[in-house]
């Protein structure tokens, strides 16, 4: 009798077998001339040779779909396995999407499938121009999601293993409040300055995932300062309200570009925080990159608030958006 081993570190178990271990039984049912036993982290399978390579090949396609969308649910067995008629031992909640054929605006499924979408028609911009550009530039008023998108296409890039990185940053720019008297070390200071960020990933990622892309800087969060003297290559990086770097901060960011990356540059030019007599870059750089091939500038406006209803009518009180 042959044994395979297979490791499933790389996904969530729970994601994997199901509530109940559902769907270990499915697949367990599938096989039943194989012995599967399942511990902790890993898979020892037990059976004759053929039946343990068509095994190895399904499963491989099954931790796949899961690592990739973090979400498995009865149909996504079904394909996967080629199974008719599969019941779980337990109802199940309704079924998510399991690719993205089912709609065209999914950018990245996040834990337990929830879909992240580009929700407007701004947004799918971003999303075409980010597939044709490596330098994208996505100016507009609060609530139009285009941090959050960002994110989201930085997320698939990396679960689609386009790059190995993520970095995002920010000026760390103080809007009426005073960082030096802000409690804790430097990280602390800063960190408050960065948890949009952080929020965004964690719509996104598994925590525990997250955690470790953060521990092992697969995934790096920090000011912009950080960024000075570095070569940025095959990652996906991200500038977040760049309408508080200097003109020179800005140069400085866009100069750090590898070969192998892709740059997306977010702002809110009517939300500068600079001090009065300083310039933003974000202007400078509006003005003088808009013809340059490679690079490519969205706009969005008032229409693609997705925040509360509210938001939009305060927008508009405030003179941001028309």
């Amino acid at each position: 009798m042959n044994e395979l081993k297979i490791s499933i570190e790389q996904v969530n178990p729970a994601v994997l077998w199901g509530p109940n271990n559902d769907h270990f039984e499915i697949i367990k049912k599938q096989y039943p001339k194989l012995k599967i036993v399942a511990r902790g982290s890993e898979v020892k399978v037990l059976g004759d040779e053929h039946e343990l390579a068509v095994f190895n090949d399904k499963f491989a396609q099954l931790l796949q779909h899961v690592e990739k969308f973090d979400n498995l649910n009865i149909t996504d067995l079904e394909r996967i396995f080629g199974a008719k008629n599969v019941t779980a031992a337990t109802p199940q909640a309704a079924d998510a999407p399991n690719d993205k054929s089912t709609t065209g605006e999914v950018i990245v499924f996040g834990p337990n499938g929830i879909m992240v979408k580009a929700r407007t028609a701004n947004q799918r911009r971003m999303v075409t121009a980010i597939n044709n550009s490596d330098i994208m530039f996505a100016i507009g008023p609060a609530g139009t999601g285009k941090t959050y998108t960002a994110v989201a296409l930085a997320v698939r890039a990396l679960k689609n293993k386009e790059i190995k990185r993520i970095i995002l940053t920010r000026p760390a720019v103080e809007a009426g409040e005073n960082l030096g008297f802000l409690p804790g070390d430097l990280k602390e200071k800063i960190d408050p300055y960065l948890r949009p960020l952080y929020d965004a990933l964690d719509d996104m990622i598994p925590p525990e995932k997250l955690k470790t892309y953060l521990e092992n800087r697969t995934i790096e969060v920090a000011p912009l300062a950080f960024m000075r003297g570095r070569t940025l290559d095959n990652c996906f990086v991200i500038l977040d309200e760049a309408q508080n770097a200097t003109d020179m901060q800005l140069k400085m960011f866009l100069t750090r570009m590898g070969p192998s990356a892709k740059f997306i540059v977010t702002g809110d030019v009517t939300q500068i925080d600079l001090p009065k007599k300083q310039q933003s870059g974000l202007h400078t750089a509006l003005r003088i990159l808009t013809d340059i091939k490679g690079i490519e500038i969205i706009y969005l406006s008032g229409e693609d608030v997705v925040r509360h209803k509210l938001v939009r009518r305060i927008l508009e009180a405030y003179g941001d958006i028309q």
